[in-house]
């Protein structure tokens, strides 16, 4: 390894470490107070303060919450390139259950997804970028993205608002806590990372009458019934054994009294594939499901697909510098190859526009507590993964810009 790139690195160790402590507080104030999706404007307040007094250039808003905010490098020209990163920022419907003295203060709202250490850890990298702005040839611009959690999501209006038509970035990069991922280490893969997550809506319309006489009604909850048993053959015949997809009903409503066949049956669920050609299959697969078991019953089916995130591709080159960076800042025996999962996540609307990688990020601790997972009421992430998120963002984006400007 040559020597000014060790330097680097030993400087942005030193310079994280004694960023962690008020990062973690900058952390824990987000923690007490999250807002849910579209109404993140305390969060959205702090985050412009921070980065004001870096220097930073703020954008005029894209949305009406989020930040985005460009770090000029000292060397950048007309023509130098221009690095992205990324953090989302909401919280989510959810009561906390830990014991710690920075819990929510709002009833019925946490971040239990990590999206307050993901900002925090954004802060920080755009403090320690900011320390290397005069060696930059280039511009790193700095993404804090609302309505993560809520489709359609916050990516994509920015998208569709200009964001990356206004700044053209050559990379983007984005990072997320995984808690099954030992804390101090990340984890890479390039291609299919993140499924794409479609929302299912049923309704079986039957004819409704005297739960004592069923023969003369038609019972939609029995057409529903045999539906949800249908669409389980989708992932085990219609589809690849090679290729990942879930299909599950995750609610089921109908009646109020057990002496009524009611007239309607509803259900909701998701759909998750790693494949867009097997998305699309899959998806005329199971209205032609719906429909043709609630006909089967003397029922009329329907089927509502409301498109959420795409499938998350990483980009192999963009990859390849995030490992790069990460075994430099963590040591080889701590980046680990990412698995595949059926989660979704909007960050790949920009990656469908913009070369990118989305980083797992271990917040996983030595003595995992049940329950310690995302979307847990109980979820915990270890703090101290803020500074390895912070080493992580900055290193890449350092490689990502040199890698850029030569190309």
């Amino acid at each position: 390894m040559p020597e000014v790139e060790q330097s680097l690195a030993d400087r942005i160790r030193s310079s994280a470490e004694s960023l962690f402590t008020g990062i973690r507080d900058i952390r824990r104030d987000i923690h007490r107070h999250p807002e849910l999706s579209y109404e993140e404007f305390r969060t959205t307040a702090l985050i412009e303060e921070y980065l004001r007094t870096l220097g930073l250039e703020i954008s005029a808003p894209y949305l009406e919450t989020g930040v985005v905010a460009r770090l000029r490098g000292g060397r950048s020209r007309e023509s130098s390139p221009c690095i992205a990163l990324r953090a989302d920022i909401d919280a989510l419907p959810l009561e906390e259950e830990n014991g710690h003295e920075f819990c929510s203060q709002q009833a019925g709202c946490m971040h239990a997804c990590g999206h307050d250490m993901h900002t925090a850890m954004l802060l920080g990298t755009a403090s320690l970028l900011a320390g290397f702005a005069e060696e930059l040839e280039g511009d790193i611009l700095f993404i804090f993205q609302p309505a993560e959690e809520k489709a359609p999501g916050g990516a994509a209006p920015m998208i569709e608002a200009g964001l990356l038509r206004d700044y053209r970035p050559s990379m983007i990069f984005g990072i997320h806590c995984f808690p099954h991922i030992r804390s101090g280490n990340v984890a890479l893969r390039s291609g299919s990372l993140m499924a794409a997550a479609d929302e299912l809506y049923i309704t079986v319309d039957g004819q409704g009458g005297h739960a004592s006489a069923p023969h003369k009604a038609s019972d939609p909850i029995l057409a529903a019934a045999q539906i949800i048993t249908s669409l389980q053959y989708l992932t085990s015949k219609a589809a690849s054994p090679y290729e990942p997809a879930v299909v599950s009903v995750s609610s089921i409503a109908a009646g109020h009294a057990t002496n009524i066949i009611p007239s309607r049956a509803v259900m909701s669920g998701t759909m998750r594939t790693m494949n867009e050609e097997l998305r699309a299959d899959l998806q005329e697969r199971l209205r032609q499901v719906v429909e043709h078991t609630a006909a089967a019953f003397g029922t009329k089916g329907e089927l509502r697909i409301v498109k959420g995130y795409p499938v998350l591709q990483n980009d192999p080159e963009a990859v390849s510098i995030a490992r790069s960076a990460a075994e430099e800042m963590l040591g080889a025996d701590h980046v680990e190859e990412s698995e595949p999962v059926m989660t979704a996540e909007d960050f790949s609307w920009f990656l469908r526009d913009c070369p990118g990688a989305y980083i797992q990020l271990g917040t996983g601790k030595a003595d995992p507590v049940k329950g310690d997972m995302l979307h847990s009421p109980t979820f915990d992430p270890d703090e101290s993964a803020l500074r390895i998120g912070m080493e992580v963002l900055t290193a890449t984006a350092i490689r990502a810009l040199a890698r850029a400007a030569v190309s």
